[in-house]
Parts: C-alpha cells; structure tokens; sequence
C-alpha cells in the first residue's frame, strides 16, 4: 500500500454543517475502498492567491492516507461530479514526503 495525500478546496458559501458533512463523504469513499485514514485536518476558510469560480476563499481539508492504488480512481471521480469541490489534488507521497508528514504531525500534537 502507498500513502497518499490528498488537500481540497470547497466552495466558501457552504455552512459548516455542509463542509462537515462533505469532508465526511470523502473520508468514507475512501474508508470502502480499502484506505486507512492517517490524518485529517480541516484547515478551515482561507483566501486564495488567485480567483477560482469567481470566489476569493474557500475552505481546505487536508487527508493522508493509505491505500491500494485503486482507491484513487473512485475519490477523484467523485469529486469532480461535486459541485461544492473547487479544486483538488492527489499525490502519492515517496518516503521523504511520509518523514515530512510524520514530523509535522508530531509537531503539531506538542504543540497542542
């Protein structure tokens, strides 16, 4: 199994219980095709450098996870069909990019 890392962004005009439930859906594709959750933070409304969909913000959620390569196809098929998903991106983390996530956890959980 690889470790994966997915961020994406949803449309800011959604209520909290919206973001919530929409992060929820992902994790549970995820979860029924065979991935294990690492981590999810929901990293809450931010500004963007750029307009995307004429909107200046949105909000971001950041999960790693594991899983079998297939698990991938099904999560960005879905998010593409969601209109409340802005922009999204995958990436298959090389054993660098898992050092670098642990560390940052660990960070943040003495931070906490």
């Amino acid at each position: 199994m690889n470790q994966y890392e997915t961020v994406f962004i949803l449309n800011p005009v959604l209520s909290d219980e919206q973001v919530r439930e929409a992060a929820d859906k992902y994790l549970d594709i995820l979860k029924k095709n065979g991935a294990e959750i690492i981590n999810h933070e929901n990293w809450g409304l931010k500004k963007f450098a750029y307009p995307i969909e004429k909107k200046k913000s949105g909000f971001y959620h950041l999960v790693e996870f594991t899983a079998p390569g297939a698990a991938i196809a099904p999560l960005e098929v879905e998010m593409k069909r969601d209109e409340r998903i802005m922009r999204f991106l995958t990436v298959k983390m090389d054993k660098y990019g898992v050092e670098y996530a642990d560390k940052r956890r660990k960070k943040q959980k003495s931070n906490a």
